[in-house]
This record gives structure tokens, C-alpha cells and sequence, in this order.
């Protein structure tokens, strides 16, 4: 008995289902990614670009796990370093660049500069890898708007590029204890870091890269079952995109489950009934659904375990109404009507995100704690909570959204301007020629998504 007490297979620190949830949760991430993203994009692209656009996908996936291995994870939640004045912004921006190879650095409990009063009880492993799964799906997101002309060797530099100076230090001023951090604005699991900078960036590199052909831009997708596939993966993985993020299995990643799937499927539901009452042909469309459900999901995400119940109602109802409105009428006027964003990221996720982000300091309940409140029930240090003015009456929290949400926006603008200007620099030039966009993937790939011969005709073929 004193052998089985005592010979327990995990440091004392360690919480076994602490732990598992949180693989689990990183695993469900990284199935938004590859499949949910690839066969999501692929079912919306025409027949011609499913294959790059799958290899895109799995691309940026590969790429930014050997970029976040090699120096990133430690940008974006390693010690801060220190540019500037203790306190002062450049002192919060980012974090000193060093790689996570040793077994030290894997297997030793996970610390972060955003780290509370309540000890992470999991490896620097588990949290880096959920960190990844964050990381990765950001670029695959804006990819959505580059679709169709990319070229795949530009996509091979714009992600680690993309990764290392727009997503690592957005991270770390936001998650990673820096500066925006520390003056208190929050983001839950992403809606600034990953959904609004996504947004940004495909109608900053949609702009650049320029307008998909005509005829590209009037076709409709090609597999609608896989677009259904796909939105469904993505739906049931954000249980780990925003279940995962209170890093404990608790109460509140409960909450944060719940309160992601009412948000998304009131969003689903006002997108379908605005359709049918103000669209031109005042019919349902699953597409629009689908518009619906990630307006939902991407608004829910930066408050999903600090609003309540009605609070995940009147989010997924705002955020859904408001894109709808800007994708039916603001895509009409300059600059959006004169960028080619394929499938709409700017409106489903940069419109999404920030309104979601805003309604952090309005909606959020105070009551809505994430590691608990000295009690009865939970008696140690580490409550913490966040209060918009519905309960507070304050404008402090909003204010500090506002002003995360200025940053993210123009930082993101400036910094993927100038990637994609670069990459266009070395390479001569983003886009592929007109003839191989005429073609498509067997021009670029040599292989495409449903060849007119099975391996099986080829084989008969050849032999006889």
C-alpha cells in the first residue's frame, strides 16, 4: 500500500484531469485546423483549388509547430523582454525568443507571464502544444481570403513570417502578461488574438494580392456536403478552443462549453430568419447558416467563461445581425467592395471578433469567476472575474477592450502590409500567372481533388 501511495506517476504538482483536458481540449483545436479547415475551405473553393487549398492548409499547420517549437511559444509566453521602462508598453511586448526542445523545458511545470494566483497543473508540453493549436488555425483563417491566386511558395514564407512578428506579439501583450494585459483588457480564447487579427490580415493581404479571376468570383462552391462536414468539426472543436482556455477543469470551462454552443446556435438561428425576411430572395440558405454559426462561435470567444447564459444569447443575436447587415451592405461600399475577400473572413471573423470583444465590457458577469471565490467552497487564493457595465456600471472594462482592439487592428494592418510586401519583393511577384489560374491545381500541384481516371483504369491501361 505504501509502494502504490507513494510511487504515484506524476510530480506532485500535477492534476491528472487537469492534464487530460487540456490534450484534449489542444486535440479538438488542432481538428478545427486539419480536417475542419481543409475540408471546410476545400467544399467552398472550386473544384480546381481543393487541392491547394487543402495542401495550404496543412502547410501553415506544419510550418507554425516548427516555428512555435523553435522560438515562438517563448515570444509569445515566455519572460517578457523588457524593450523598454519597467511598466512602460515596450517593457510588456514581447517575450525573449528561445526554443522548447529540451526535456526540461518540456516536462517541468507549465509557468506563463499571464500566469494567476493559481499554479498551472500541467507540463510546459501541454500548454505549449494548446498554445500551438491557437496559433496555428490563426493564419489558416486568413488564408480563407487568399484563395483562388496565391502563390504556394508565398504562402511558405508568409506564415512563419506572419506567426513570428504579428501573432507572437499580439500574444504576449495580450495573453502573455504584457502591457495590454497588464492594464486589464481580456480575451477569453482568441476573439482579438486569433479571430479580429485574422480579419485584419485577409483584408490587408486580399487588397495586396489583388481580385481572384472573374469568372472565379461567380462560381458557387463545390461540395456542399464537405462544407457541412467541415462547419460541423469546427463547431463541436470550439468545445476546446474556449473549454480549454481556463486552463482547468472546472466549473468554468463548463460555463465556457455551455455558453459557446447557445451563442452559436442563436447566431445559426438569427442569420437563417434575417435571410428569410431581408434577403432579396427572402429564402434559407445553409450558407448563410454557416455564416451564422461563425459569427457565434468567433463573438462568443473572448467572453465565453465570463458572460452568463443571457449574456451567450444576446451575443451570438448582436454579432450575428451585425455581420449580417455588413456582409449584405457594407461589402457595397469602398474599401470592402473593391477588395476580393473569398470567403468573407474580414465580416465572419474581424467584424465578428471585434464586436465580440467590445461586448467583453458590456456583458461580462462578474459573478462569472474563473478559478473560484474564497468560501465555503473554495477557500485559496486565485479569484478572478471580470465585470462589464451591465453589472458594474463601469465603462473601465470596455474602455480597455477599445483601446486592445485599436492596437490589434493597426498593428495587424501595418505589420501584414509590410510581410506581404516583402514576400511579394522576393518572390517577384504573390500571384500565380493568369494560365495556371485558368487551371488551378494541376498546374500547381500536378494533382487534383476528382481525377476523370481511377489508379485502376491507369493500371489496365499501361498494360495492355
Amino acid at each position: 500500500m505504501t509502494f502504490l501511495v507513494t510511487n504515484i506517476p506524476y510530480a506532485q504538482w500535477l492534476n491528472p484531469g487537469d492534464n487530460s483536458w487540456q490534450l484534449v481540449s489542444a486535440t479538438l483545436v488542432g481538428l478545427m485546423s486539419i480536417p475542419a479547415l481543409a475540408v471546410l475551405y476545400g467544399g467552398l473553393v472550386q473544384k480546381k483549388w481543393i487541392v491547394n487549398t487543402m495542401l495550404m492548409v496543412f502547410m501553415g499547420f506544419s510550418l507554425t509547430l516548427i516555428v512555435w517549437m523553435l522560438y515562438g511559444y517563448n515570444m509569445a509566453f515566455g519572460p517578457q523582454a523588457h524593450l523598454g521602462a519597467t511598466g512602460s508598453f515596450w517593457s510588456g511586448f514581447v517575450g525573449v525568443p528561445h526554443p522548447l526542445l529540451s526535456h526540461f523545458a518540456e516536462q517541468n511545470q507549465a509557468v506563463s507571464g499571464a500566469n494567476t494566483l493559481v499554479p498551472f497543473h500541467f507540463p510546459t508540453a501541454t500548454f505549449s502544444y494548446f498554445q500551438f493549436a491557437f496559433a496555428a488555425i490563426t493564419p489558416l483563417l486568413f488564408l480563407g481570403g487568399l484563395l483562388g491566386r496565391l502563390k504556394f511558395k508565398a504562402w511558405l514564407l508568409i506564415v512563419p513570417l506572419w506567426i513570428t512578428f504579428v501573432y507572437c506579439i499580439n500574444a504576449a501583450l495580450v495573453w502573455g502578461g504584457g502591457f495590454f494585459a497588464q492594464k486589464g483588457a481580456v480575451d477569453y480564447a482568441g476573439g482579438y488574438v486569433i479571430h479580429l487579427s485574422a480579419g485584419v490580415a485577409s483584408f490587408v493581404g486580399a487588397a495586396i494580392l489583388g481580385p481572384r479571376l472573374k469568372r472565379d468570383r461567380t462560381t458557387v462552391p463545390s461540395n456542399m456536403m464537405m462544407v457541412a462536414i467541415g462547419a460541423g468539426i469546427l463547431w463541436m472543436g470550439w468545445n476546446g478552443f474556449n473549454g480549454g482556455a481556463t486552463y482547468y477543469a472546472g466549473a468554468d470551462a463548463s460555463s465556457a462549453v455551455l455558453n459557446t454552443n447557445v451563442a452559436t446556435a442563436v447566431g445559426v438561428v438569427t442569420w437563417v430568419v434575417m435571410d428569410m425576411l431581408f434577403s432579396k430572395s427572402k429564402k434559407p440558405a445553409f450558407l448563410g447558416a454557416i455564416n451564422g454559426m461563425l459569427c457565434g462561435l468567433v463573438a462568443i470567444t473572448p467572453s465565453a467563461g465570463w458572460v452568463n447564459g443571457l449574456g451567450a444569447i444576446l451575443v451570438g443575436l448582436i454579432a450575428s445581425s451585425v455581420v449580417w447587415v455588413s456582409w449584405n451592405y457594407l461589402s457595397r461600399i469602398r474599401p470592402f467592395s473593391r477588395v476580393d475577400d473569398s470567403l468573407g473572413v474580414v465580416y465572419t471573423h474581424g467584424i465578428a471578433g471585434l464586436i465580440g470583444g467590445l461586448l467583453v465590457g458590456v456583458l461580462a458577469d462578474p459573478g462569472m469567476t474563473t478559478y473560484g471565490v474564497t468560501g465555503k467552497d473554495f477557500n485559496a487564493a486565485g479569484s478572478f472575474s471580470v465585470g462589464g457595465w451591465f453589472y458594474t456600471h463601469s465603462f473601465h472594462q470596455l474602455w480597455e477592450q477599445f483601446l486592445t482592439a485599436v492596437w490589434v487592428i493597426s498593428f495587424t494592418a501595418v505589420a501584414t502590409a509590410v510581410i506581404f510586401y516583402f514576400v511579394k519583393f522576393v518572390l517577384g511577384g504573390l500571384r500565380e500567372d493568369d494560365n495556371t489560374l485558368e487551371v488551378g491545381d494541376l498546374a500547381i500541384h500536378d494533382e487534383e481533388a476528382f481525377p476523370t481516371e481511377t489508379f485502376a483504369e491507369r493500371v489496365s491501361s499501361l498494360s495492355r
